[in-house]
């Protein structure tokens, strides 16, 4: 995927769904796919974890050599408690942090028909309870080398349909070659103020995936302003978080 690596590094503008599905056919269209669903538990009984958010860790085809769409969706669950919600992403094989996602080639009718398919294909029978709609689009973000195009989406799930996705994602037919695994994101930060998300978001993204995981975060209500404006930019680079106990406290 260093295609989509460009994207992030050469400048990538937000477009409007109808802009993107109007570029021509010497664009490709992409898009990572984030899942969180509620949790309320608490880290060593003391840290609420408000949601988990699953990360992939994939093996990633090239690009087709015709033009196609990579649709991904951010899948997410309610409580009845909505301060606690369980994002996920996905770890993909180079070691980059993404969403679940899949090609949208010419033998599917509409962009979510290939968005539905790959995550059956990438997460396994458990996400054949639920269907990405048009009406769950977040985003699209373009980047001119190469001529990429990336669409992200919401979905609300419950608690239980995100936790059968975690469960049956290890029989997922793309399991070990395009996704190494799915990860739970922190919503938390720890008392040195760098333990938690600020270090989680020191990782590798690909494409978009960061700036699409803080405006969801924001956007849906997840997260305070406040608290995302201050992740947005990375501030840690030299620091490691504290494991002593009076850190969690």
């Amino acid at each position: 995927m260093a295609g989509a690596r460009k994207l992030e590094l050469a400048g990538a503008r937000k477009l409007e769904l109808s802009e993107a599905l109007a570029l021509g056919p010497a664009w490709r269209h992409t898009c990572y796919a984030l899942l969180y669903a509620p949790d309320p538990g608490t880290l060593f009984g003391r840290i609420p974890l408000r949601y988990a958010i699953l990360v992939r860790r994939g093996r990633c085809r090239s690009l087709p050599p015709r033009p196609c769409f990579l649709a991904g969706v951010f899948l997410w669950g309610v409580p009845a408690n909505t301060r606690f919600l369980l994002p996920q992403m996905q770890m993909r094989f180079d070691g980059r942090l993404g969403f679940p996602g899949g090609f949208v080639d010419n033998l599917d009718r509409t962009l979510e028909d290939g968005l539905n398919r790959g995550l059956l294909e990438q997460l396994g029978e458990a996400v054949a309870d639920f269907r990405v709609e048009r009406a769950d689009y977040r985003s699209s973000h373009a980047g001119s080398k190469p001529n990429v195009v990336a669409h992200f989406y919401a979905k609300r799930l419950t608690l239980e349909q995100l936790l059968a996705v975690e469960i049956g994602a290890t029989n997922a037919r793309a399991h070990g070659l395009e996704v190494l695994g799915l990860v739970r994101v922190p919503l938390y930060t720890l008392r040195d103020g760098i333990g938690g998300l600020p270090i989680f978001l020191e990782n590798s993204f690909i494409g978009a995936a960061r700036q699409q995981l803080l405006e969801a975060l924001e956007e849906l209500g997840l997260l305070e302003f406040d608290a995302v404006s201050a992740l947005k930019n990375p501030a840690h680079k030299q620091r490691q978080p504290s494991v002593n106990s009076h850190n969690v406290r």
